[in-house]
C-alpha cells in the first residue's frame, strides 16, 4: 500500500499539520488504525503536561522515535516488614496504618488472596 502526505487539523489548536507518508507507514506497521488528532506541538505540550518524559514509543518534534524505558534507578523507601520486623526497602512511600512486607513475607501474604 502506498501512502501520501495528508494534511490534518489539530483537535486542540485547530492548526493544520502534515501526517507524512513515512509516519503513516510507521503507524500501520505498529497496528495503529487511528490518525493522530493533535499537531506535534500540542502532542508535546500534552505529554509534558502529563509528566511523560519518554518511555515507550512517542512523537518528538513531529517525527516518530522509539525510546526505551528510563535507565534511572527506581526510587526506594526504607520500611520495616509488618510481618517479620526485618528492615527492607519498597518502591512506594509507606503510609501510616498500611502494612508493608519484605519480599519473602509478601510472597506468603499474596498467596492468601
Amino acid at each position: 500500500m502506498s501512502f501520501t502526505d495528508k494534511t490534518l487539523t489539530c483537535s486542540d489548536c485547530n492548526a493544520s499539520f502534515t501526517f507524512t507518508a513515512e509516519e503513516q507507514e510507521q503507524f500501520q506497521s505498529r497496528g495503529y488504525t487511528n490518525e493522530p488528532k493533535r499537531c506535534p506541538e500540542c502532542r508535546q505540550a500534552r505529554k509534558a503536561e502529563r509528566g511523560g518524559s519518554g518511555s515507550g514509543n512517542s512523537y518528538s518534534n513531529g517525527g516518530f522515535s522509539n525510546r526505551s524505558y528510563s535507565s534511572a534507578p527506581r526510587q526506594m523507601f526504607p520500611a520495616v516488614c509488618s510481618d517479620c520486623g526485618k528492615e527492607t526497602s519498597v518502591p512506594f512511600e509507606p503510609r501510616q496504618g498500611r502494612p508493608v512486607y519484605c519480599s519473602d513475607c509478601y510472597r506468603k501474604v499474596r498467596t492468601r488472596y
